[in-house]
């Protein structure tokens, strides 16, 4: 990720239906919680899956590398008499960890998302590769007849009735992603050609998705949640320069989102089918009319919802750290969905695609020594109003975190310990973002007159697997201290009847003072504390 300056934060409460205009009728009530543990996954699945479903998340996205499962990923010849679409040609000791995680999340009664991305093996890339695109780290524009091979593969693997040698028969899978951030230069290279006046990444992608999705459906899994996109939220575009003679994003930059995604749909800026030199210069049809382009990418047009990755940083969810029209921070996901609106509707659908969240989170300072990331508090109160926002939009269809746990601080640049944006330090202490993450808590207001209500919105993420232990309903309690000193007392018990554990009320408090959830299931639980002050 880009390193950005410090823009100030200012005031938390700020005109939120400005953007995201909902009520309470309309809400997002049963969005999926989705997370994204990091590598640790795949070292102890056992452990951290038993974690995540302490948390109460239901999705665990799972990045499933091409290059990682491939038989000789580092060389440029392919292995002689390879049936790419049979699971048992590839090394076992590769699936092996992907198996053990899928094993253990039915234990937990956790589903997995399987984001089958490259980077491709060498031999699967177009040839000749560039020196710096030499490694199964990156994919040099990647055949797209032996990735549908490799999807065949993993969708045979994982369509519940495939037993691997001496093993017993290996859960079902049914939640997928075709590709991971296609609009990044290492997703796939190179992003554009020609001084980055042809954004050829985006066609590539195009040719990849129609072979991922053919890959899926090959194998049973065409009912299956499918997601497209997965972009990254910023990028740049600009012609040559003297000192940048490929212009950006060339090569390995990012291509800004919605211009990939008009790219991506063979749309001109107004949403308009591109036709022409235009057309053909992106690998798109100069003519044919939408029918045929329809019938020709059908993944482009039925996949079960569109994913991003809106982080914005060290902002609240509602600023961004630029004005461009062409980025997807969390606050600009309404330009996302008009815009594939306009597009599905130019091509004759009037679908509107639900909004994948499916990485999102904040690099706290500390381990970080930069001013440009926010501190744990602030973190955890910025997550909790994403969510609350996205419960308010009813087109987002999840709540995403991305990082159980810090990545090494010791590992990397100096003063940067790294994609920081774990619920966890390093060593396993716990943030203040574990607990809002437990028990997201979100006042939109927090300020009023004497006898007034304010609303105070929450989930209570483990609710539901409480619920189908014990067959009883679950309450969570909210608490009130006075002048943010004494004891919490207990003032309105609310009873959780979401699937998914959210509750919205407006309640009266005696005072000034703080405002938290307690919950109970065995172990006592508390979100985060919001003061508020009653005039």
């Amino acid at each position: 990720m880009r390193l950005i300056p410090r823009v100030l934060v200012g005031s938390l409460v700020v005109a939120i239906a400005l953007l995201f205009a909902a009520v309470s009728a309309n809400a997002s009530t049963n969005q999926v919680a989705m997370f994204q543990p990091g590598g640790g996954l795949l070292q102890q699945p056992d452990a951290t899956l038993r974690e995540l479903h302490a948390l109460g998340v239901g999705v665990v996205r799972v990045t499933l590398p091409w290059a990682s499962i491939a038989p000789d990923p580092n060389s440029q010849t392919r292995p002689a008499g390879f049936d790419a679409t049979d699971p048992a040609a590839y090394p076992a000791a590769n699936w092996a960890p992907f198996d053990a995680v899928v094993r253990a999340a039915q234990a937990d009664g956790l589903r997995i998302d399987f984001t089958i991305t490259g980077g491709a093996p060498l031999w699967a890339d177009s040839q000749p590769i560039p020196p710096a695109a030499l490694s199964p780290l990156y994919a040099w524009l990647p055949s797209p007849s032996e990735y549908q091979a490799f999807v065949h593969a993993v969708g045979l693997r994982y369509d519940g009735g495939y037993a691997p040698p001496g093993q017993s028969k290996l859960p079902r899978v049914s939640f997928w992603a075709v590709w991971n951030e296609p609009n990044f230069g290492k997703g796939i290279a190179p992003q554009a050609t020609h001084g980055s006046t042809v954004l050829s990444a985006a066609g590539w992608y195009r040719r990849l998705l129609d072979a991922g999705w053919n890959g899926l459906q090959s194998t049973g899994h065409g009912r299956d949640t499918i997601l497209i996109g997965t972009l990254a939220a910023r990028g740049s575009r600009n012609g040559p320069t003297p000192g940048n003679p490929d212009g950006n994003p060339g090569t390995f930059g990012t291509t800004k989102p919605l211009q990939f995604i008009r790219a991506l749909y063979c749309v001109d800026s107004r949403s308009k089918p591109l036709r022409g030199s235009a057309a053909s210069a992106i690998g798109c049809p100069g003519g044919g009319g939408a029918a045929q382009f329809r019938s020709s990418h059908p993944g482009l047009f039925s996949a079960t919802g569109f994913a991003i990755h809106p982080y914005p940083i060290n902002l609240p969810p509602t600023r961004t750290t630029s004005h461009d029209p062409d980025y997807v921070e969390f606050s600009q996901i309404p330009n996302l969905e008009s815009l594939l609106d306009r597009i599905l509707k130019a091509y004759g659908s009037r679908r509107q695609y639900p909004i994948y969240v499916t990485e999102y989170g904040y690099i706290t300072n500390p381990p970080n020594h930069s001013g440009h990331f926010v501190s744990p508090t602030t973190a955890a109160k910025y997550m909790n109003w994403a969510e609350y926002l996205s419960y308010r939009n009813r087109r987002i269809a999840t709540t995403m975190q991305f990082l159980l746990v810090d990545p090494n601080p010791r590992v990397g640049v100096p003063e940067f310990g790294g994609f920081a944006s774990g619920l966890e330090f390093f060593g396993g202490k716990h943030k203040p973002s574990y607990d809002a993450y437990r028990m997201p808590l979100f006042l939109p207001s927090t300020s009023t007159r004497r006898g007034r209500s304010l609303e105070v919105w929450g989930c209570v993420r483990p609710a539901p697997y409480a619920r189908q232990s014990t067959h009883r309903s679950q309450r969570v309690k909210i608490q009130f201290q006075n002048r943010s000193r004494g004891a919490f007392k207990t003032i309105k018990n609310v009873r959780i009847t979401s699937q998914r554990g959210y509750f919205d009320v407006k309640t009266t408090f005696p005072g000034s003072g703080s405002v938290r959830l307690q919950w109970s299931n065995g172990q006592t639980f508390h979100s985060r504390i919001e003061r508020i002050r009653i005039a």
